[in-house]
């Protein structure tokens, strides 16, 4: 690891598709320099926190997941003082979870209020699966832990220190707006909701509006885009028939993956996973405009 990253910057909420587990076989893929990177769907950050990059965009169409980073660069002190005041009761945590049914109540509340809503909600609902409905209501249940870890300083101030000190920006905007504005010579790192494996796997409720076909084809539009303009990309998604057809003239590297996000606990076992990357051996074609 270089001198210059931070072994406590780390993920601080549980985020569904969270790339720890595949750290040991993403970071092994990344260009050995990186000028300027971008991640468009950076959910949890697990891959933007290890590799620490000091230039860039940061983005993800869940406005209250970059509020909250915004808030752990700029305000972290209020941020911790907030958290230690929640209660773990499933009481107080539906309270808490159903303050956005009020739209104006909820606009009310501070980009602190809001930040550790978000984080404490993370900590105490049932698998830590953050999802919401199509109306952009949190619902996902409580999670009845006996001592959740609402308050992870030393991982939130290293978090805060990283993103203070470095020039990234943080953004909350379609994928497409992002990429258009990586210059060339720059990297990006995708990780969009994944195409399902059956019609019963389909988990996009991160966000309202979900990520289908029609979004995955527009992605793959735009990879094409970011290799014409000289802009290095790795991909993570779903080992199915589609993906693999999509990308098919890139590099593929499939992996083994643990999905630690299903209701079902026998569904949560070892699955095929790509990881797809425009660079590192010659292309055997280049691909047809979709």
């Amino acid at each position: 690891m270089s001198p210059r990253r931070n072994p406590h910057v780390a993920p601080v909420v549980k985020w569904a598709g969270g790339k720890r587990q595949l750290l040991d076989v993403i970071l092994p893929l990344l260009p050995a320099r990186i000028a300027f990177y971008c991640e468009p769907f950076v959910g949890g950050g697990a891959v933007l926190f290890a590799r620490q990059p000091r230039r860039g965009l940061v983005n993800d169409l869940n406005s209250g997941l970059i509020e909250l980073y915004a808030v752990i660069r700029d305000d972290v002190d209020a941020l911790i003082a907030d958290l230690q005041q929640h209660e773990n009761t499933a009481e107080y945590f539906y309270r808490l979870r159903n303050l956005d049914r009020d739209l104006a109540g909820f606009s009310a509340l501070s980009p602190v209020e809001r930040a550790s809503r978000l984080l404490y909600l993370n900590k105490t609902c049932y698998n830590g699966l953050f999802r919401v409905n199509a109306a952009g209501h949190f619902n996902t249940p409580f999670g009845n832990y006996k001592n959740p870890n609402l308050t992870d300083e030393r991982a939130l101030r290293a978090v805060s220190r990283y993103l203070a000190k470095n020039a990234l920006e943080l953004r909350s905007e379609d994928f497409e707006s992002t990429l258009a504005d990586v210059p060339r010579g720059g990297f990006v790192y995708l990780d969009p909701p994944y195409d399902p494996l059956s019609d019963t796997a389909n988990f996009t409720g991160y966000q309202s509006g979900g990520f289908g076909r029609d979004a995955q084809l527009r992605l793959r539009r735009c990879c094409e885009d970011l290799h014409r303009r000289g802009v290095r990309f790795l991909l993570s998604n779903s080992s199915t028939p589609f993906i693999r057809g999509l990308y098919d003239d890139f590099e593929i590297h499939t992996v083994q993956a643990r999905r630690a996000v299903n209701r079902d606990a026998g569904g949560r076992g070892p699955v095929e996973e790509v990881l797809v990357r425009n660079y590192g051996t010659q292309r055997r074609r280049v691909g047809p405009a979709l």
